[in-house]
């Protein structure tokens, strides 16, 4: 399915590409490129390296012909490699918000109907592994079903490919994907000592999850909002505080009314405050 749906050739490169940490310095990208032929076809192998001594940064990426060689490849989890134990993530885009580069196994779904049942969820999703929960958001002053849940599998690589795709067409809407990234579990990730993060030449930025700027998450209650904040303040108290669901509560997308009602308070109080001033040196004025 084609538009706002996925737009997304199956095979494009962000579904193809495997972030390796965890490397011996002595790795190079012949043995790794070597090592991970074994799954798959090879187009492109990298160890990133430090440009003032060209040693390793512990750190590369292999992208595969197909994404369906790289699943291979993430189905055979644990790798090691010159007696190192690999970490092997798919390769997330930036997308400006930190949460993108955390391994959990929980996701935010948002854009449902308030209809929108568990079995038409699990359907959607069991493609992409095995479900442990799905858990479908009520209203406690309504009772009603809130347009969006939280798919919880068994491998954080699930969310991890579901993430990649972000947008699923369920029935005639596109409904949207997120970690779902408890406060918790941001705080707890500090930098990676030495392997301050960035993909040197390569372009994109990538190399967070070994980097040092993973101790600036969010300050607020719950789950990290990202740089667009969209999903904020919406009463998902169980243990993961607040911050999901503000766009896609019962009734309309309210966020932006809300946010035009609290400006147009503001004018009105402004405004107010200016005719009173007025009227006040009006008075004081000689007659």
């Amino acid at each position: 399915m084609t538009g706002n749906y996925c737009d997304d050739d199956p095979n494009a490169e962000k579904f193809r590409k495997l972030f390796i940490g965890g490397l011996n310095n002595e790795t190079t990208e012949d043995t790794l490129r070597q090592y991970f032929e074994t799954w798959g076809e090879v187009v492109d192998c990298v160890v990133m390296k430090n440009p003032t001594n060209n040693r390793s940064r512990g750190f590369g990426f292999v992208t595969y012909q197909s994404a369906a060689q790289l699943d291979k490849a993430q189905a055979q989890r644990p790798h090691t490699l010159d007696k190192k134990t690999l970490d092997t993530k798919r390769a997330m885009p930036r997308d400006g918000s930190e949460e993108t580069q955390a391994s959990v196994k929980k996701m935010f779904v948002g854009g449902l109907e308030e209809t929108t049942s568990e079995e038409e969820i699990r359907e959607l999703f069991c493609p992409y592994g095995r479900i442990e929960k799905v858990e479908m958001i009520k209203d406690k002053a309504t009772g009603k079903q809130k347009r969006f849940c939280f798919v919880t599998f068994d491998d954080f690589d699930s969310v991890d490919k579901c993430v990649i795709r972000k947008r699923f067409p369920l029935g005639d809407k596109s409904i949207e994907v997120k970690k779902a990234v408890s406060k918790t579990e941001m705080g707890g990730r500090g930098g990676a000592g030495g392997r301050s993060g960035g993909r040197g030449g390569g372009g994109g930025g990538y190399g967070g999850n070994w980097g040092s700027n993973q101790g600036n998450y969010n300050n607020g209650g719950g789950y990290y909002q990202g740089s667009d904040g969209r999903y904020g303040g919406h009463g998902y108290n169980n243990g993961y505080g607040s911050n999901f669901g503000s766009n896609y509560g019962s009734g309309s997308f309210g966020g932006a009314q809300r946010q035009d009602l609290i400006h147009s308070c503001i004018l009105l109080v402004a405004t107010s405050h200016c005719l009173i001033e007025g009227m006040l040196f009006k008075c004081l004025l000689p007659g």
